[in-house]
């Protein structure tokens, strides 16, 4: 199962939804500054570079159906991408993630302490650096297992021990039998 990839899925979705520009002058703004001029967007959506200017400055204010339609097609497989990548980029400087799941937790702690795993369900936001990593691992392909890890740190340093004021004799932390995993994308201050 591939929980993490899942959550961050879901993450995306919901925190990274932003509506590209409404106006036919602004999507070919838009266009314009992605593909660098009028005759590469005007070879994209099939028509001539005239008709792309007309749109830029608003001479032009609606397409025929089937030219905004390819309009629309180029915006949104464009649009969704810069945005994430800015979020994600925003959480994993300045925000961090907030990770809430219930799942196993084991640990390997002194002997004398209870290491047992017990199921809990914890919300724990996790600075930066483990959002930073986080996405890192995922873009290079990282197993779920490599994933769980990079939490499971984060969960030791930040719940776990408190940031360093307690359990500090704390090693390893294990997330397994994960009922449920969901992050949430803090994006910081604007």
């Amino acid at each position: 199962m591939a929980e993490i990839d899942d959550a961050i899925e879901r993450a995306e979705r919901e925190a990274f939804t932003k509506e590209p520009p409404k106006t036919l002058k602004g999507r070919i703004g838009f266009l314009i500054r992605q593909f660098g001029s009028a005759k590469a967007v005007a070879m994209e959506i099939g028509v001539t570079a005239d008709s792309v200017n007309r749109y830029r400055r608003g001479a032009r204010k609606h397409a025929r159906p089937d030219v905004a339609a390819k309009i629309d097609d180029a915006v949104r497989q464009r649009w969704q991408p810069l945005v994430r990548k800015r979020r994600q980029k925003k959480a994993a400087t300045t925000g961090g993630i907030t990770v809430e799941t219930r799942a196993r937790f084991g640990y390997t702690a002194p002997v004398g302490t209870t290491d047992d795993g017990r199921f809990r369900r914890l919300t724990v936001h996790l600075p930066p650096l483990y959002a930073q990593r986080l996405f890192e691992a995922c873009e290079a392909g990282a197993s779920d297992q490599e994933m769980r890890g990079i939490i499971a740190e984060g969960f030791k340093v930040v719940y776990f021990q408190d940031g360093g004021g307690r359990a500090m004799g704390l090693s390893d932390v294990e997330i397994n039998d994960i009922d449920y995993l969901d992050l949430d994308y803090l994006l910081g201050a604007a």
